[in-house]
């Protein structure tokens, strides 16, 4: 371990060299930049497809239908999945989107009955909490919509403004926050209105017309039972269904997107990899310029040891300051800018925790640590005479 005494000796080691070192700081800040926005990317991938035990939501859709404006099942199905044994309640939901192939900003509709939202147990507004506006807003005009957080940071909406996408002009009634990821990035409607406002544009559809249903099960076990039981119920109707459960379903929707941010995975390490070359340079051209003050500091009295631990102390600091500045720049990019990918009607967000905090200053002390070592370990090792005869 390195004594606290001893660290401005290792900032002033660092200072002597300012132009090195604030090369230095700002590669590893970029590098760690970069890691960390992947990881961030990775995150909102885990949060929106990682199943857990409690998952109890299974979603209803069109079989062999991907995109929202192809998958359309009657409303009427409602009374049958009710029926079919461990099915605790069933919504239908009308899906309209701005984009349904891989896109950066995409505005999803989702238009549900006014019963579901504000039933006493089980409606949706039970897992919401109501920023601005109120519930009650929403229910009283037609066109009103209950926007996500996200969304309306990312579109700057407050209550009473007004939007169009899609052909669909609204009026924001409220911005909620959830515990679903996937309600921090729609706007809910009306499911009239919305089946209306889409009638004049699809080939198929208006009133009557869903595209999905949310089912939720009594208990998380019944979710295979249930998922079987309601596709063998519409095997034979002219619109089968497939079921699976909600994060299992935004994962295949959104396979593309999993599919690019596994390859960031790579540009991550990668990322890594660099921050370990630019610390690791720039400690070695320190210790070959410090020879001979390394053997000042042995003869008075400076055990090898510890010359090492002030080498590995500089890898440290640097890798640690330059890492701060990257993964502090890298939460503010995210949380300031609300940035999610959708696709086919699911979105999957950017998310950043305190954890990432965490794991990428550990990350980059490390890899400070790493770098620093074997020249830091040579340098420590070196005979005095030696390194009065080096030039």
């Amino acid at each position: 371990m390195i004594a606290p005494r001893y660290m401005p000796l290792i900032a002033k080691q660092l200072w002597r060299h300012r132009l090195r070192s604030a090369l230095v700081l700002a590669g590893v800040a970029i590098a760690m930049f970069l890691f960390v926005a992947v990881q961030a990317l990775q995150e909102g991938v885990r949060r929106a497809t990682q199943a857990v035990a409690e998952d109890t939501t299974l979603v209803v859709y069109r079989a062999n239908r991907f995109c929202p404006a192809t998958s359309r099942l009657p409303q009427s199905y409602r009374a049958r999945i009710v029926r079919i044994p461990g099915v605790a309640a069933a919504v239908p939901v009308k899906v309209a989107v701005s984009n349904c192939r891989a896109a950066l900003d995409v505005i999803t509709f989702r238009g549900v009955p006014r019963e579901d939202v504000v039933a006493e147990h089980g409606g949706l507004a039970a897992s919401w909490r109501v920023l601005e506006g109120s519930i009650g807003d929403w229910e009283r005009r037609s066109d009103a919509a209950l926007v996500g957080e996200a969304l309306a940071a990312r579109r700057r909406l407050r209550v009473g403004d007004s939007f169009d996408s899609s052909g669909v002009t609204v009026t924001v009634a409220g911005i909620i926050r959830s515990r679903e990821a996937q309600d921090d990035n729609v706007a809910y409607v009306h499911l009239e209105f919305l089946q209306q406002a889409t009638a004049a544009r699809t080939v198929e559809g208006g009133l009557g017309v869903v595209t999905q249903f949310l089912v939720r099960v009594a208990e998380p076990a019944l979710l295979s039972a249930v998922a079987d039981a309601i596709d063998e119920e519409f095997r034979s109707d002219a619109e089968p269904t497939t079921t699976r459960p909600e994060r299992a379903f935004v994962a295949q929707a959104g396979a593309d997107i999993v599919e690019i941010v596994t390859f960031t995975r790579w540009v991550g390490w990668g990322a890594l990899v660099a921050v370990l070359a630019l610390v690791g340079n720039a400690i070695v051209l320190g210790v070959q310029d410090r020879i001979r003050e390394h053997a000042v500091l042995q003869t008075l009295g400076f055990r090898s040891s510890l010359v090492t631990r002030l080498v590995i102390g500089e890898g440290i600091l640097i890798a640690a300051v330059g890492g701060a500045v990257g993964t502090g720049a890298a939460l503010l990019l995210v949380h300031l800018g609300n940035f999610s990918l959708s696709q086919e009607g699911v979105t999957i967000g950017v998310a950043a925790s305190w954890s990432l905090v965490a794991w990428g200053l550990a990350l980059s002390a490390g890899a400070g640590i790493v770098a620093a070592v074997v020249p830091a370990w040579r340098a420590g090792r070196r005979e005095i005479a030696s390194c009065f005869r080096a030039v």
